[in-house]
C-alpha cells in the first residue's frame, strides 16, 4: 500500500517559522519522523511539498494512479482553496485533512476548511503527530475497505 503525505505552502519553513505555532523542530525531521512511522505501519509513502497550487493540484491528480490515500497538510490554501478542493472530490481516493495547530483558536480566516467537507476526517492541534495520527486513521480507513 502507497500513501502520499503532502504538505503546502510555507510548511518547508518548519522550525524556523513561527516556532511558538510550530515548533522548532525542522522539516526534514518532520519528514523522517514520516518515513519512519510509514515504515512501522508497513506502507509505502512518498513526501510532497510545494508552496503552488497548481502544483499541489497536480500532484493529487497524480496521486489517483498510484497511491490508496493521501494524508495533507494544505496549510493556508485550507481555507480558500475551492480549486484545492475540487481536485480532492475528483480523485476519490481518501484525504485526511491534517494542521500541526488547533486552527479554531487561531485568526478568524482559520476556522473555515473549505477543503474538510470533502476530506474523510480532520486532525488538527496535535503538533506534528497530526501528520501521524492522519497516516494512522488513513491506513486504518484502507484496511478495512
Amino acid at each position: 500500500m502507497k500513501i502520499l503525505v503532502m504538505h503546502g505552502p510555507n510548511l518547508n519553513l518548519l522550525g524556523e517559522r513561527e516556532p511558538g505555532v510550530y515548533g522548532s523542530e525542522t522539516f526534514e525531521k518532520l519528514n523522517n519522523d514520516i518515513m519512519a512511522h510509514a515504515e512501522k505501519l508497513g506502507v509505502e509513502c512518498e513526501i510532497y511539498q510545494s508552496n503552488h497550487e497548481g502544483a499541489l493540484i497536480d500532484k493529487l491528480h497524480e496521486a489517483r494512479k498510484d497511491c490508496a490515500g493521501v494524508v495533507f497538510n494544505a496549510g493556508a490554501y485550507t481555507h480558500y482553496s475551492y480549486a484545492i478542493r475540487d481536485a480532492i472530490a475528483a480523485i476519490r481516493i481518501p484525504v485526511i485533512e491534517v494542521h500541526i495547530s488547533q486552527t479554531a483558536s487561531r485568526d478568524e480566516f482559520r476556522h473555515i476548511s473549505v477543503i474538510g467537507p470533502v476530506c474523510k476526517a480532520t486532525i488538527a492541534g496535535f503538533g506534528r503527530d497530526s501528520y501521524i495520527l492522519g497516516m494512522d486513521g488513513l491506513v486504518r480507513m484502507l484496511e478495512r475497505n
